[in-house]
């Protein structure tokens, strides 16, 4: 890869990706409202969908964390905390792979239930189908990845990732040089990571800025009856 390509893709794309990311997101939930929200099939096979979205969400969520802690954390916080580089990577290796197995299967279930079964596929967008394909897609690559670093075990090359999204976030120049000499893969990662962010905000992954995150702290509940209890005594 040429060095005016990798400062295009990972000097560039980060940026554009990020800013529709934002800005998109506001506008849609600004102008249409109606189509914030995730279009549950739940009533069609249920089982199969209560695993496979199960498996899923506790996946992705942990796959999610790990890389939002793992890429954004500053390096002196690990050195500070006598985490060396070589244990932080055999820790992403281990967590994120079970992870991503379970998220696998998660995923595995929901695109077979979704593509196979003609009443969910019948009312699924373009998009629903899209967006879960290319999560799929971005699975099977990040799994690809542990094989690689496998002959990384002292923690270098992510230190390189790191520097790379804090240097993004930091506006910092020619960071795309850090991941120049990457092995392909992970380059393929981080431009599949990048274009689902570039696509979030026309997809039903908007409904994540919605997850009621404010349920865990909340004082009271809801009182649920039975349609008995609430009929009037003879």
């Amino acid at each position: 890869m040429s060095a005016t390509v990798n400062h295009i893709l990972f000097g560039w794309y980060p940026y554009f990706c990020l800013t529709v990311f934002l800005v998109g997101s506001l506008i849609r939930f600004d102008r249409e409202q109606y189509t914030w929200k995730s279009s549950s099939s739940q009533l069609l096979r249920r089982r199969q969908l209560a695993w496979g979205s199960n498996l899923f969400h506790v996946g992705i969520l942990v796959i999610f964390l790990g890389h939002f802690a793992g890429l954004l954390t500053p390096i002196w916080v690990f050195d500070a905390l006598g985490i060396s580089h070589g244990f932080k990577q055999m820790m992403a290796i281990v967590i994120g792979g079970i992870a991503g197995v379970a998220c696998f299967v998660g995923m595995a279930l929901l695109i077979h239930r979704r593509l196979f079964d003609s009443r969910i596929r019948k009312t699924s967008s373009f998009s629903d189908t899209a967006i879960l394909l290319l999560l799929f897609a971005q699975l099977i690559v990040g799994l690809g990845t542990i094989r690689v670093s496998l002959a990384h075990l002292d923690g270098n090359e992510m230190v390189k990732f790191m520097s790379w999204a804090q240097g993004i976030l930091t506006l910092q120049p020619d960071v795309s040089q850090l991941i120049a000499d990457v092995h392909p893969v992970f380059k393929t990662h981080l431009l599949l990571g990048m274009t689902i962010f570039l696509v979030f905000p026309f997809t039903r992954l908007v409904h994540v800025w919605s997850a009621p995150v404010w349920y865990l702290g909340r004082r009271g509940y809801q009182v649920v009856r039975s349609r008995r209890s609430l009929a009037p005594a003879e």
